[in-house]
């Protein structure tokens, strides 16, 4: 008896403890405000989850009431449910994650407020003006992708793929650089949202290679072609059984009196595409004209027609380190049909021109609905990601007709993609430094309009106060990735010479000349 009561005591003290602290929690949470003084504006918080659109199924939007004050009380409701009270001597919001989530899914489609109250100096109560935010009916896929790194301009010794579960703040790891003798992971892409079937570019100590993982099972495929390393931005073909990707050449330098110091571009570049089935790297004079760049492919949701961004080479030596007229390089965005039965591709029709535009129209997504084409358009150059003017715009597939998007700020936004329900995208934003960007999602309704974006939600509200590296290529996924980074890692270093492949020609003619800009694509057969 002696030793069991020995046992137990020193369990019950922090079970004691615990309990207190709840208890302390409950009381504080339901402090009474008697009295207080209403001013007419909303509270400034960080991150600026306001006048937005949320889905039912993000994790608490957790903030900073940027308001001096003593005390803070903050009450979260909408029409049906109980509300939320938080109570706080600290600026920081934390909000509970079930209480949130029965708050959300009893309210979609409805509004959701955060009435803030804080405490003055001169212990009075100050009532702000409510914050009111939209809970959206659909909800968007539950897992974001994205490869995170230090804004490196030499090495890749800090370089991983992630996953992120946005019904929650839990990441985890799909795979790391230095798990294979710190080496690079570029460019990933997924078939239709889902992981069972995805692709990742990396580079090793063996050479450049694809990590192709069809219905859950990886393999390494050597990327190596006539054309030289590396390879990027690779796209599904709807049907699984083809992915097209750019080949390039590509330049990185810096300029020494703009907003943004760092530099790339494409001294040559083409298109590919790889079957898995026969393991064959092919091409086609069409995609891959030597008197042309040709990059960012992306399908129909259809498979009957291959989207892609395209440009003139303005420079004769395409070895010199900087060409002439690097700064006048822009991109027309074109399509061309194809069919997969017979392997066999129609002619270019041009979607939108740079001629048209004035700017570069680069890395074009398709809504899976088939509705929107969502892209970039910058000054120059087919890296938006180093362009500060690069925007956001949307267009209507029915029409042609396209917008410069409200979401868009001052600093450069690429690297979209959307959820498998069409209401949804994701993109990186480099809002407000310009040198880090992070991953922001905007809800978009069935006419077209998107609605305010709001920055991932972190556990810390203050997480992006200090953390010093980039999110890059969000794409968004139904379910997380299925094979383990260490399986993938160990693929990649048990393989001295990755699967090999056939490789494709450079000896491709001339395509022939650009069309003029037209409406052909628009019609609906």
């Amino acid at each position: 008896m002696i030793k069991l009561r020995r046992l137990l005591l020193p369990i019950s003290v922090p079970v004691i403890l615990l309990a207190a602290v709840l208890l302390y929690a409950r009381r504080d949470a339901r402090v009474q405000i008697t009295q207080h003084r209403s001013i007419a504006r909303a509270p400034s918080i960080s991150p600026d989850y306001s006048a937005t659109t949320i889905p039912p199924n993000i994790a608490p939007l957790n903030f900073v009431v940027q308001e001096a004050g003593s005390h803070y009380y903050v009450k979260v409701h909408s029409e049906q449910g109980e509300p939320i009270e938080i109570s706080s001597s600290s600026p920081k919001i934390i909000i509970p994650q079930s209480s949130w989530d029965r708050l959300l899914n009893m309210n979609k489609g409805g509004q959701l407020y955060f009435d803030i109250f804080v405490k003055s100096r001169d212990n009075q109560w100050i009532r702000f003006a409510p914050i009111t935010n939209t809970i959206a009916h659909e909800p968007i896929d539950g897992f974001l992708v994205y490869r995170k790194m230090r804004p490196l301009y030499s090495t890749y010794r800090e370089m991983g793929i992630y996953q992120r579960n946005l019904h929650s703040y839990r990441e985890s790891l799909v795979l790391h650089g230095k798990s294979f003798g710190k080496g690079c992971v570029n460019c990933h892409t997924f078939l239709a949202n889902k992981t069972n079937n995805m692709l990742m570019h990396i580079r090793a100590s063996t050479g450049p290679s694809m990590l192709l993982i069809q219905n859950g099972r990886a393999s390494n495929i050597d990327s190596r072609t006539q054309f030289g390393p590396p390879m990027g931005h690779p796209a599904w073909h709807p049907s699984g059984k083809l992915i097209t990707f750019t080949i390039y050449n590509v330049r990185q330098f810096f300029h020494t009196t703009t907003r943004q110091v760092r530099d790339v571009l494409d001294l040559d570049s083409a298109l590919g595409y790889y079957i898995p089935e026969s393991k064959t790297l092919k091409t086609n004079p069409e995609i891959s004209s030597k008197d042309r760049l040709e990059t960012f492919p992306t399908w129909s949701p259809d498979g009957r027609y291959l989207y892609f961004c395209t440009a003139p080479i303005l420079w004769t030596d395409r070895t010199k380190f900087l060409p002439e007229r690097y700064d006048q390089s822009k991109y027309d965005l074109v399509r061309i049909s194809y069919n997969i039965e017979t392997d066999t591709w129609g002619e270019l029709e041009t979607v939108l021109s740079a001629e048209q535009t004035g700017l570069s129209i680069v890395q074009p997504r398709i809504s899976p609905d088939g509705k929107f084409l969502l892209f970039c358009m910058c000054d120059y150059s087919g890296f938006p990601t180093f362009q500060p003017s690069s925007d956001l715009y949307l267009m209507d597939l029915s029409t042609g007709r396209y917008e410069r998007l409200a979401c868009n700020s001052d600093q450069s936004e690429s690297w979209h993609s959307w959820s498998s329900n069409s209401r949804w995208i994701v993109f990186s934003s480099k809002r407000p430094t310009g040198l880090f960007s992070k991953a922001y999602f905007s809800y978009v309704d069935p006419n077209g309009s998107v609605h305010k974006p709001f920055v991932l939600p972190q556990k810390d509200p203050t997480f992006y106060d200090s953390f010093i590296k980039l999110y890059q290529m969000p794409e968004l996924v139904t379910r997380p990735v299925p094979v383990t980074g260490e399986a993938l890692a160990r693929l990649i270093r048990s393989s001295k010479q990755p699967t090999s492949v056939t490789p494709i020609t450079a000896a491709t003619p001339k395509a022939p000349t650009l069309p003029p800009y037209g409406k052909p694509w628009q019609q609906l057969e």
